[in-house]
């Protein structure tokens, strides 16, 4: 029992459960980026540079036994067994990455931004102050001090 009490205790931490949710939350943002990249940033661009389909970019290695050369796209090399080097494909999978890299560098950013402004408007805790007679700096709690030996009130 106390290894399921621990496994319980564990699940519970708000690190965990944090992390669970930062998981789902990625997920999700990477699809929408995998269909930003795909279905709206990558065809203007492959329309820009002579009409081409960076899904359907790629090399045949090698021929498929079921079928001869060319090959209209990816999916129709690999159903007959060639050989491809996807390079459509790696290139919207640089573009989603970048996209996914700066939009996480964006976030960190504005979370670090926000921490320096309330590490600047918290006030700091005051933990000495100044001897009266010889102005050296004290600790708050002590009754008497250390450079002139003056008694504090």
């Amino acid at each position: 029992m106390s290894i399921i009490k621990e496994f319980r205790e564990f699940a519970m931490r708000g690190n965990v459960i944090d992390l669970a949710v930062g998981v789902v939350i990625g997920g999700a943002f990477g699809a929408i980026v995998k269909s930003l990249v795909d279905d709206v940033i990558m065809p203007p661009i492959g329309l820009l540079v002579g009409n081409v389909d960076f899904a359907n970019l790629f090399l045949v290695l090698k021929e498929g036994a079921k079928a001869a050369a060319p090959y209209a796209s990816v999916a129709a090399a690999k159903e007959a067994g060639a050989v491809t080097l996807n390079i459509g494909l790696f290139i919207n999978a640089l573009v989603s990455f970048t996209i996914v890299a700066f939009a996480i560098f964006m976030l960190v950013k504005v979370i670090n931004r926000l921490k320096r402004e309330e590490k600047a408007e918290a006030p700091a805790e005051v933990t000495s102050k100044e001897c009266r007679y010889c102005l050296s700096s004290i600790p708050l709690k002590a009754s008497r001090c250390p450079c002139c030996t003056s008694q504090l009130d």
